[in-house]
């Protein structure tokens, strides 16, 4: 296939990506798009139903060949659950995250555990079912009115360190609203172009101090200068499908980053840190219930589990932790976030040199967990090596 042929059916992937994205918004569901770096200015036409869209992209796939075509796959696969389809897990992860879903062993995990509660005991918080609450009061919670001038002061304070660690130059423009919705997360970011959005879901964000560093760093220099940065190279001419999507390909490389990177940018703040020591234990917990539960493991089993590993969970959170797995677009995406944490934290244990590499090699283009790995051989299996019993915790450097 020719690069103008290549283009062609990149160009008309997103077309019918656009109107898959207007109707969904239409019927009130998930938007397809999360991030668009190169918005039109014409109104996409809503396509006329979800089978319409998937006879269309099956028939581009067809023609597609390179990251069109491993986009195309991802779309498919997401749709198709939409519409009924149950893949076994490892099957929809690998064509929707593009990586395996091995898990990882009881050993590694508990040392990422006890790797976080030493640095919470440094901290003067103890491990049990009032440890959230003690860490958020060792952080200097923050009033709901305050928190988007905090985040706002937190990302121009850290700018200028990710820009001298990823070697971004892109332009953004920050848009800081608040919300309240019945959903899994409580920061949220899209936008197009160089214009990013940042929604605080007031239902679920607990604000602090240092949840400020850390979602600045997560969502506005994290997804949103890493996003723009994208915008800046799609102008120069790329063979990826410029629309991003939570169910497809780049959410590794973009959650994984997003959540390691005070590991890369503020190592010597102690609170920061122990937050992401913390988060990579917790999502290394939530992974094991996600494939128990995909595996049918009954319900009650996996909730004393969760009580268990991560005690200061109560039965809403684990029901919902457990629901969400359930739900087509977060049975996928959500395994993102401990595929893509282990990783990066690796990496930030490893030489300094390749964190550098990848770090600008990460806000240049997109990644799939293949381009990962191609830039890190060495680095460990993302997903996890579903080890036997004792045979990672020697991974974990102390």
């Amino acid at each position: 296939m020719d690069l103008r042929e290549s283009d062609g059916v990149r160009d008309e992937t997103e077309t019918v990506l656009r109107a898959w994205h207007a109707y969904e918004l239409g019927r009130g569901g998930s938007p397809v798009i999360d991030f668009d770096c190169s918005p039109q200015r014409a109104e996409p036409v809503p396509a006329g139903g979800r089978l319409e869209v998937y006879r269309r992209l099956a028939a581009l796939r067809r023609r597609a060949g390179g990251p069109v075509a491993e986009r195309l796959d991802a779309d498919l696969a997401y749709l198709a659950a939409l519409l009924g389809e149950r893949p076994p897990l490892a099957e929809y992860v690998r064509r929707t995250q593009g990586c395996g879903t091995a898990g990882w062993p009881p050993d590694y995990v508990r040392a990422r555990g006890d790797q976080a509660r030493e640095l919470l005991t440094g901290m003067g918080i103890a491990w049990g079912a009032g440890t959230a609450t003690a860490l958020n009061e060792a952080e200097g919670r923050l009033a709901v009115e305050d928190a988007p001038d905090a985040i706002r002061k937190a990302g121009d304070d850290l700018e200028h360190a990710v820009r001298e660690a990823t070697g971004s130059t892109a332009p953004f423009e920050l848009e800081i609203e608040t919300t309240r919705v019945d959903a899994y997360w409580s920061y949220w970011l899209d936008g197009a172009g160089n214009r990013v959005r940042l929604r605080l879901n007031l239902r679920n964000a607990v604000l602090t101090e240092t949840g400020a560093r850390r979602f600045a760093l997560h969502e506005i220099l994290g997804h949103g200068l890493q996003s723009s940065s994208w915008t800046e190279t799609a102008k120069g001419g790329v063979p990826w499908v410029r629309l991003m999507s939570v169910h497809a390909l780049y959410q590794v490389l973009l959650e994984g980053l997003a959540q390691a990177l005070p590991l890369f940018v503020t190592p010597d703040d102690q609170a920061l840190v122990a937050r992401v020591r913390l988060d990579h234990y917790v999502q290394l917990v939530r992974a094991d219930l996600h494939v128990g539960l995909h595996r049918g493991e009954p319900i009650l089993d996996l909730a004393d589990r969760a009580r268990r590993d991560v005690p200061w969970l109560d039965d809403a959170a684990i029901a919902d932790l457990l629901g969400d797995r359930r739900d087509p677009q977060l049975s996928s995406y959500l395994w993102s976030y401990p595929a893509g944490i282990d990783w990066f934290v690796h990496l930030a244990e490893a030489d300094p040199a390749l964190g550098r590499t990848v770090l600008r090699a990460a806000y240049t283009a997109p990644l799939t967990p293949s381009d990962l790995a191609s830039l890190w051989p060495e680095g460990p299996q993302i997903g996890g090596p579903g080890l036997a019993l004792g045979a990672a915790a020697s991974q974990v450097r102390p």
